[in-house]
């Protein structure tokens, strides 16, 4: 007997049964009792190149099928796809992914996730978990214990073999207590590969790892005006399980919590702020280190090695929004890494908004670099020193007439990269402007929309200069008295140039038409043209005979349907018609003839626009 059809059903059957998504109990009980729906649709397409360089094949045909079956807010989907000879099925695989709760109880059951420390832990993980949190924010606990990732057994005979890793697996513990204003949580993460996971050829060049991290992060309220707050961590890593443990007294007492071995490292982590807000006034000024390798297997990547220390502003005028930025960084912080580098990060933003329409933003952001001496002397000759600044203005302007809706909106930006250090010839340096404008219309009788843009970047370099303009207008409308049938054209053009090179032109234009029918039936329709000039306009110059052209034509359906839905009815409909549940499908003979009269409702109602 043949079991894989069994084993199929079974796993469908299960998914029908666990597979929930963060799903409250009480929120179960109130779902929909059953809802089938799905969508079944082709696209087709053409495309044609002049170039020979085409990105896409002259022909291409899809075919796809989705059905949803939803059971008391339990979803499966199911879904099949076709184009070319690429045939895939998908069904709902065995999961248990649940997360429900009961006053201030959640439990968490499956691929789930909790909220730690971002110095400890920050992944999800597949198990069981319980968090309990107050209402009033006053006692509040949980723990976890699940996989983080799943063993790769590598074949160590076959050279395309995936890399192997080992399973690993995590556990925590975290309590707080306090209120929003003022609290204080501990956290205790513990990471661990299984040696047994994958083959023994491996564990001499993949080493086994261990982490026991812990955090802490409070708050605390001084007065109605200010706070301070800080997240710490402090984490033990093992690099490699395989070490021996040191026979020292100190490594003997902690042994029935931890295996202190030879490759283990101890390191801390940790941010801190102090703030003051006001009714026209904010400030933070904060600090954070990260020692050198300073590692929790529960979070996928922190940057280690680097301290920083800046302050946030931030004020309003009447209507008036400023707020401004300064942090300066440095790495190398234990001196072995051949050179250090320091940096500054600096910001600031304005806001005004009238009653008018109109809407002025302006904002300012800096970042110098510059590199000092580590392990190794660094040449003046070759000494990192830049600086980066950008600046930005973008007013905007919406008003609307009798018959019309408008919006005008400009923008503009200039940065410069430059190299500061005193030997520095200026090749690398480079100046960029870039500037916009766009106009949108609505036209209210016609029910007719509008829109014009153009963008203008320069780029100036060492003994270069580059620049593209693009112009492009574009409009669409909704036809018929049920808006069902939509058409947009839009058209195009770009212009570039370059010093010593020459210009080159591309022109295009793209249209697209819709239909809609019985509100389940979608056609659509689109057709692009693009004709450029050669696109490496640095090896050759604009020339006529060097012009290219692009077809490309999109033909699609898409049916979707109401199969069953069984839907729960509201308090006051049941006491109106005496009826718990609502059953409808796009299939009966009921829905079919409410089709057919709102069709001919629509076409009563059309006929020429006044």
């Amino acid at each position: 007997m043949n079991k894989r059809p069994i084993i199929l059903l079974l796993s469908i059957l299960l998914s029908t049964a666990a597979r929930v998504s963060a799903q409250d109990i009480a929120s179960i009980a109130k779902s929909d009792p059953l809802i089938i729906s799905g969508a079944i649709g082709t696209q087709n397409t053409f495309y044609s190149t002049s170039s020979g360089m085409g990105y896409a094949s002259p022909l291409s045909t899809s075919l796809y099928a989705n059905l949803n079956i939803n059971v008391y807010g339990i979803s499966m989907p199911f879904s099949f796809y076709y184009t070319g000879d690429n045939t895939s099925f998908s069904y709902p695989k065995f999961s248990f992914n649940i997360s429900p709760t009961y006053k201030g109880w959640t439990l968490h059951l499956g691929q789930r996730s909790m909220s730690f420390s971002p110095y400890t832990f920050t992944m999800p993980f597949n198990g069981v978990g319980i968090e309990y949190r107050a209402k009033k924010m006053g006692l509040r606990f949980g723990a976890f214990y699940g996989n983080l990732r799943k063993a790769v057994n590598a074949d160590p005979t076959d050279p395309a073999s995936r890399n192997p890793m080992y399973r690993r697996t995590g556990m925590g513990v975290k309590v707080g207590y306090g209120t929003s204003s003022s609290y204080l949580d501990l956290y205790v993460f513990r990471g661990k590969d299984h040696l047994n996971s994958i083959d023994d050829y491996w564990h001499d060049q993949l080493f086994a790892q261990e982490n026991v991290a812990v955090g802490l992060r409070g708050r605390l309220a001084l007065g109605s005006h200010f706070s301070l707050s800080g997240n710490f961590g402090t984490s033990v890593f093992t690099t490699d399980l395989t070490s021996e443990i040191p026979d020292v007294d100190i490594v003997h007492k902690y042994e029935n919590y931890y295996d202190i071995r030879f490759s283990s490292l101890a390191r801390f982590a940790g941010d801190v702020a102090f703030n003051t807000n006001w009714k026209y006034f904010s400030a933070s000024l904060y600090y954070r280190l990260i020692q050198p390798d300073y590692t929790s297997l529960g979070v996928s990547y922190i940057t280690n090695n680097y301290q920083s220390l800046g302050i946030n502003l931030g004020t309003h005028v009447g209507r008036l929004s400023l707020n401004g930025n300064l942090t300066a960084q440095s790495d190398n912080l234990d001196g072995k890494q051949l050179y250090t580098t320091r940096g500054y990060v600096y910001s600031a933003n304005a806001s005004l908004p009238f009653d008018c329409g109109l809407h002025l933003t302006a904002g300012y952001n800096g970042y110098m670099q510059k590199q000092y001496d580590g392990m190794a002397i660094v040449p003046d000759s070759s000494r990192i020193h830049r600086s980066t600044s950008s600046y930005s203005f973008t007013p905007s302007y919406e008003f609307t007439t009798t018959n019309t809706n408008n919006n005008i909106s400009l923008s503009a930006n200039y940065t410069t990269n430059e190299d500061l250090n005193p030997n520095a010839t200026g090749e690398s340096d480079v100046q960029t402007l870039a500037i916009g404008a766009g106009y949108s219309l609505s036209v209210i009788p016609i029910e007719t929309s509008f829109s014009f843009n153009y963008s203008h970047q320069q780029s100036d370099g060492y003994n270069s200069q580059y620049s593209t303009d693009i112009y492009s207008l574009s409009s669409s409308r909704a036809f018929l008295q049920s808006k069902a049938l939509s058409a947009s054209l839009t058209l195009s053009l770009i212009s570039n140039t370059m010093a010593g090179s020459g210009r080159n032109t591309s022109v295009g234009g793209s249209m697209g038409v819709g239909y809609t029918l019985h509100e389940v039936h979608s056609f659509s329709f689109s057709a692009s043209y693009n004709r450029y000039a050669n696109i490496n306009i640095v090896e050759e110059a604009y020339m006529p005979s060097n012009r290219y052209s692009d077809i490309m034509c999109s033909l699609s359906y898409n049916y979707t349907f109401n199969a069953i839905s069984i839907k729960r009815q509201t308090e006051e409909k049941m006491k109106e018609n005496k009826k718990k549940y609502v059953i409808t499908s796009d299939f009966t003979k009921a829905a079919r003839e409410e089709r057919r009269l709102k069709a001919l409702e629509r076409q009563s109602q059309g006929g020429p626009r006044k």
